[in-house]
């Protein structure tokens, strides 16, 4: 996966209360959660992006009181993603 780099200023950080040394992966969680919020990203996609199984990415979102969101859409999202990580688990070994 590509990765791009931000410069979040310090303050920003330390209001959120984010764990500076930890940075980077909470604040992929964070963005994943607010584009799934919008209905962006589909659960599953969310998930991935933040690297965290389906179930714990749940409880990331009741955490913070995103509610869980799941039609035909997602589902086909969901489907597709799956596809993707079955090529790669595939194309592997």
């Amino acid at each position: 996966m590509q990765t791009i780099k931000v410069e979040i200023p310090a303050d920003l950080v330390l209001a959120a209360g984010l764990d500076a040394g930890n940075l980077s992966a909470e604040t992929a969680r964070l963005l994943a959660l607010e584009l799934y919020r919008e209905d962006k990203l589909s659960l599953g996609r969310a998930s991935e992006l933040c690297q965290m199984p389906v179930e714990q990415f749940m409880e990331f979102a009741a955490q913070h009181n995103v509610p869980l969101h799941y039609g035909a859409d997602e589902l086909e999202e969901d489907r597709r993603t799956l596809d993707r990580k079955s090529t790669r688990l595939n194309s592997s070994h």
